[in-house]
């Protein structure tokens, strides 16, 4: 007589069947991944065990978590944690406080300030919350649905020792603002960020940039840049870019670019766009780079408007928006900052009743029904919203030119330094498809169309980021590793977020695992709030 097979172990969670794509870039493999707790506790053939919960993974890929490293989900996440346009991506991670934006070190006072001043771009939080420290930021962001990493936001820095003033940081007023950085590090920060076209970022200088960084590469951090095109006079050469590698030069700090790529003009141009980067790793700055995959791009109008109108914050600025004796300079700034650009865009959120209809129209349209002109409206729109506006730009007209800025992103995620970054913003009635569907669009049509390696695409959306960001333990799938896990039909995957419909989640994602614990089964949220502030 056989004696029945014991079954060698049991683990909570078995993913049985699948091809594994572990995050290092290694070739798929055919494995199982049991897992214990919040952790992968073995990786292989496991057929002779059982698991409380099985997965049967055959036909599907299974990757490891994907980090999102440029997420604007600030306010998202504190209103409703659900974070379903990035679970469904397969995103267990989104780094946040992007741009410099980010609503601590703050009293009370400047929060709901600045909270007022980027309602256009991140949504209106709570208010009752404590955001004085990096530390009390960082609890709120603790049990939602997807893990969250912070980086100290250089407005908010600002606003903390200096308010909206025009001026460098020099002296005390920067001695004041390296403790607070110190500060934030110790507190869990994995680094600095600055958005150096917004304000009251652009009011510095690379010197005191320099000054900031050293104190993040004294703790071990990123310095994360959105390159300045406001005040290009006090950066090196007049250059955004070339200012962050000086930064990276003079400090020593590690350098990552954020949304740094080509665009309908340049596409194809690759090679020119990336030269002062190459340039500096060669003199071996540590710099890496990320990109979204869509030839559109979204902000606030508060963007076109030179540094003299936003002094004094948000109120000072709605006052200037009412005084007809300024207008004539106000509209010179939209014209001139980037011109041509707002007569290719159009609004996507908008806060009061009175202007519900306006997101998804062009802004031509708008003003043509105002009778003004694109500035003057946009102008209006501005105060009329108290700020909390956003918008969009209208995507080539050309699919062509779409398709050429496309294949540029599979070739930058295809070298050693490229990160995705959806710079999503998560808000309001026509927000930008990239915060629903840049995960799938990358490893879905645009790895098929281009016949990308799966097993690189990858590594650049989990290990690398997460190595470059300290996610100790996250990022691959390995026994000992935080299991953040995607189960996912690689042949079927797609995004459907589109720019007249962009609330629309991806099929092909099958499974999603945040540490440990199912956070989307058979294609849909759970409902279960796994995630940490890593």
């Amino acid at each position: 007589m056989t004696a029945p097979r014991m079954l060698a172990a049991m683990f909570d969670l078995l993913i049985r069947g699948g091809m594994v794509v572990d995050g290092t870039g290694a070739p798929a493999r055919r494995a199982d991944v049991g897992v214990n707790g919040a952790v992968v506790a073995a990786l292989g053939d496991l057929g002779g065990e059982d698991g409380a919960t099985v997965i049967d993974a055959d036909g599907l890929t299974v990757t490891p978590g994907f980090v999102d490293t440029h997420a604007h989900a600030d306010s998202s996440l504190l209103v409703d944690g659900q974070e379903a346009h990035a679970l469904r991506q397969g995103v267990t991670t989104e780094i946040i406080t992007q741009d410099g934006m980010g609503f601590a070190p703050l009293t009370h006072e400047r929060y709901a300030e600045y909270a007022g001043y980027l309602a256009g771009i991140l949504g209106e939080p709570p208010l009752d919350l404590d955001m004085s420290s990096i530390a009390a930021m960082r609890s709120h962001y603790d049990g939602k649905a997807t893990n969250v990493a912070v980086l100290v936001p250089h407005g908010a820095l600002r606003l903390a020792v200096a308010g909206f003033t025009d001026r460098p940081l020099r002296g005390d007023l920067l001695d004041r603002a390296r403790a607070l950085v110190a500060q934030g590090m110790a507190d869990g920060a994995h680094g600095l960020s600055t958005g150096l076209s917004y304000y009251p970022q652009s009011y510095s200088d690379t010197d005191e940039l320099v000054a900031l960084a050293e104190v993040v590469r004294d703790g071990g951090g990123v310095y994360v840049t959105h390159v300045r095109n406001h005040n290009n006079d006090r950066a090196p050469g007049g250059s955004g870019v070339l200012e962050a590698m000086t930064i990276g030069r003079r400090s020593g700090v590690a350098v990552h670019v954020s949304h740094f790529k080509t665009s309908a003009p340049d596409a194809g141009h690759t090679a020119e766009l990336l030269a002062p980067v190459d340039a500096a790793k060669r003199d071996g700055v540590d710099v890496t780079v990320e990109c979204y995959p869509y030839a559109a791009n979204s902000t606030i109008p508060g963007y076109f408007l030179r540094g003299e109108f936003h002094e004094g914050g948000p109120e000072a600025l709605l006052a200037r928006l009412a005084d007809p004796a300024l207008r004539p300079a106000m509209i010179d700034s939209l014209r001139t900052l980037f011109p041509g650009t707002l007569e290719r865009a159009c609004w996507s959120h908008v806060a009061s009743e009175r202007n519900r209809a306006l997101p998804g129209m062009a802004f031509v349209d708008v003003a043509a029904a105002r009778g003004v002109s694109v500035e003057e409206m946009v102008l209006d729109v501005m105060r009329e919203e108290r700020l909390a506006c956003g918008f969009r730009s209208i995507p080539p007209a050309s699919a062509a030119l779409t398709r050429a800025v496309e294949a540029d992103v599979i070739a930058l995620l295809l070298r050693d330094d490229y990160t995705l970054g959806s710079d999503g913003i998560p808000t309001g009635a026509m927000p930008h498809p990239r915060a629903w569907g840049s995960f799938a669009r990358v490893l879905g049509p645009l790895r098929r169309r281009h016949d990308a390696p799966l097993e690189a695409l990858v590594h650049a959306l989990s290990a690398r980021p997460a190595r470059r960001f300290g996610l100790t333990g996250r990022g691959t799938i390995e026994p000992g590793a935080h299991a953040d896990l995607v189960a996912m039909d690689a042949a079927r995957l797609h995004d459907l977020a589109t720019y007249d419909d962009p609330r629309q989640h991806p099929v092909g994602i099958e499974h999603v695992v945040v540490n440990g614990q199912i956070a989307v089964r058979d294609g849909q949220c759970t409902g279960v709030m796994a995630g940490r502030v890593v």
